[in-house]
């Protein structure tokens, strides 16, 4: 097949969430192959010619539809797609980065930017020594969550060795969880900056109403004293769950520090989210998200939709990595 008429596969998990990016591929007649990462196999063997490119669109939710078993397959699927020289957007090192909040943090940490305070254990009977430096309330984290998933908070250290007490405190899969101060939003928002190829694309203010919603250093996600926040929340479906959202454009500086982030996390594209702190007016970075999806109603809220920027991405990386190959051949030969 010539490099050109390679498909770009897109290797997703949620079977409804990329449906415009579906629609914008067949709009425009990109070759293309879907590929459902909870039902999946591959050949070491195999070459992997066919495809021109391979979008990663694998979630770190998915465990909460049943599919736990892709997330730590689709680690090693990635590794070997690149050794066998597949490009990868958001591949291996960026998937390790979305599938662990501890990882987040660290990177944060590298970059010298501000994040919640938090502590991260592998044991529930370490949480209660592990939250007694905190400022409470506190959140207890699953290390591989996605969407709010498993987040519980905490108002007071005795309510935490309470739930430890009665063995209600649940680390998630991978048994690691995050001990992790709460932030109230100043002014009932975060700020959620998309990226694209390494760049800003666009930035939004993600509100919520009613009284029994709280912005944790997560997800956005409706959670109360020792109750678990299972629930979905979702740009996609934002404004049915209730969320208000608006365009907005972060300072210079915020948007700098979102670039950084995104090339140390090998990151193609994806969300990065920050929350200013209501009690203290810190401004502190708390989740990198690889498989953010775009905003719903974008050309309204945005004026432009950010899909059309997408394929014209992945065409370009298609073509890019066909030249590249070709250039290669003529060289081998």
């Amino acid at each position: 097949m010539a490099g050109a008429e390679k498909l770009i596969a897109i290797y997703y998990e949620h079977p409804e969430w990329f449906r415009p990016l579906f629609e914008e591929l067949d709009r425009r007649g990109v070759p293309y192959v879907r590929i459902d990462a909870s039902r999946h196999q591959y050949d070491t063997s195999a070459s992997e010619n066919e495809y021109a490119l391979l979008f990663n669109r694998m979630s770190a939710s998915a465990y909460l539809r049943g599919h736990a078993n892709a997330i730590f397959y689709t680690r090693n699927y990635l590794e070997h797609l690149e050794r066998k020289g597949v490009r990868v957007i958001n591949g291996r090192e960026s998937f390790a980065v979305e599938t662990s909040k501890a990882l987040q943090l660290s990177l944060f940490e590298s970059l010298g930017l501000p994040y919640p305070r938090t502590r991260i254990i592998n044991n529930a009977d370490e949480a209660v020594n592990a939250a007694r430096d905190l400022r409470f309330p506190i959140v207890v984290k699953p290390n591989i969550g996605g969407r709010g998933a498993g987040i519980v908070r905490y108002e007071t250290i005795d309510a935490l060795t309470r739930a430890v007490e009665e063995r209600r405190v649940e680390l998630g899969l991978g048994s690691t969880a995050l001990m992790q101060e709460f932030s109230p939003a100043r002014n009932g928002h975060i700020t959620h900056v998309e990226t694209l190829n390494g760049k800003y694309l666009y930035a939004i203010k993600v509100f919520t109403t009613g009284e029994n919603f709280n912005l944790c250093p997560a997800e956005i996600c409706q959670i109360e004293d020792g109750v678990s926040a299972i629930g979905e929340v979702c740009l996609v479906d934002a404004p049915k769950r209730g969320l208000k959202v608006e365009a907005c454009k972060p300072p210079s500086e915020i948007i700098e520090a979102v670039e950084r982030i995104a090339k140390e996390a090998r990151m193609d594209m994806g969300g990065i989210e920050y929350i200013v702190d209501d009690r203290d007016g810190r401004l502190m970075f708390y989740d990198i998200n690889a498989l953010s999806n775009f905003v719903a109603d974008a050309v309204n809220i945005l004026g432009f939709d950010p899909h059309t920027r997408l394929v014209d991405y992945l065409e370009e990386e298609a073509q890019r990595c066909a030249t590249d190959t070709g250039s290669l051949s003529l060289v081998a030969g």
